[in-house]
């Protein structure tokens, strides 16, 4: 894989998270945030398709965005939200991100 696929999925996990951490703003704030939310989730989708255009493998890309959204998402929940972050959670955390690294490793193989 080379690196512009990989720079592309980067820019999708951040903008996912961007739109998912704007959920919470919409709950709490209103409507004014639905253009974040709308524009984070389609700048993600379209960044994680030129990132498949570029060759990564569709297990590898959708498990690495799913792994590190879900894992950056629950840390600034904490930090931003007061969400709960448990030690189960962190260990939910960590086993998800070895999954995805065990997929990485088989896709190479």
């Amino acid at each position: 894989m080379n690196f512009i696929a990989w720079a592309f999925l980067l820019l999708a996990i951040a903008f996912e998270v961007a739109g998912t951490l704007s959920l919470r703003m919409l709950a709490l704030h209103g409507k004014r945030w639905l253009v974040p939310i709308v524009a984070g989730y389609a700048i993600a989708f379209t960044s994680l398709s030129m990132s498949l255009s570029q060759g990564m493998p569709l297990g590898v890309a959708y498990g690495t965005w799913v792994a590190v959204g879900v894992a950056l998402v629950a840390i600034l929940g904490r930090a931003l939200f007061k969400d709960p972050f448990t030690k189960r959670m962190a260990a939910g955390v960590v086993l998800v991100m070895a999954g995805v690294l065990l997929i990485e490793i088989g896709a190479t193989h």
